[in-house]
């Protein structure tokens, strides 16, 4: 992972002109249903706005084709889940992602317009809501004020650890060692960023299955005194 982001990282200080499409094209397949699953964009994303901190980058183009990315990539998700319907959930890839999609579905039916906001920074569940709101025939006023309200956020906020990471950054240091660095903070802040995300969703998971279970023992109860 840190080869491929520092390498990344020279491809786009040498070809410059180039950083602010590529930066979209990041963002947009960050964004994109079940694709988003696989592509490692985040760390190199937050590598980015230390390239961006360390005047190596224009800020205005990178930020501008990023969230353009963000934009495009969750509105394809969302006309592909209303193109798609229901039987979405039974068809190739996401059959075999059922409990990312369960989570979405459940975090979608819970949280309706927030959760498409929300979902915008919520690694797991960002390339699935937008789906799934599709799917579930969100009303698409709603869905875009969502979609761009996130994607003016999120990108500003992906680029801002590497950003504030690069000024830091002595400016006697070379181009490369400050590539090196930025690097190194962009794993650190996606790995906490990752344990943070973890343990959250394992507390909401345990919350919500104790609920259940109190939920589920009085009827449990009564079945059991109807049948006596």
């Amino acid at each position: 992972m840190a080869e491929w982001t520092a390498s990344m990282a020279q491809f786009v200080i040498r070809h410059a002109g180039w950083a602010g499409p590529v930066f979209g094209l990041l963002t947009f397949g960050e964004s994109l249903a079940v694709v988003g699953l696989f592509i490692p964009a985040t760390t190199l994303m937050i590598a980015v706005g230390g390239l961006v901190g360390s005047g190596l980058l224009d800020l205005a183009p990178v930020l501008g084709w990023g969230i353009a990315g963000a934009l495009a990539g969750d509105w394809l998700s969302y006309l592909a889940g209303r193109w798609i319907g229901p039987t979405a959930w039974r068809r190739w890839p996401l059959n075999r992602h059922r409990s990312s999609v369960a989570r979405a579905r459940l975090f979608f039916r819970r949280f309706g317009f927030a959760s498409v906001f929300v979902g915008r920074f919520l690694g797991p569940l960002r390339a699935m809501v937008p789906l799934v709101a599709g799917v579930m025939r969100m009303r698409t006023r709603s869905f875009q004020l969502a979609n761009c309200l996130s994607a003016i956020l999120w990108v500003p906020g992906l680029l801002a650890p590497g950003f504030l990471a690069a000024r830091a950054v002595p400016t006697r240091w070379t181009a490369e060692a400050h590539v090196a660095a930025i690097v190194v903070a962009s794993l650190v802040v996606t790995a906490v960023a990752t344990i943070v995300l973890g343990v959250g969703l394992r507390r909401t998971d345990r919350k919500r299955a104790h609920r259940k279970r109190i939920f589920d023992q009085p009827r449990l109860m009564s079945c059991s005194g109807t049948k006596r």
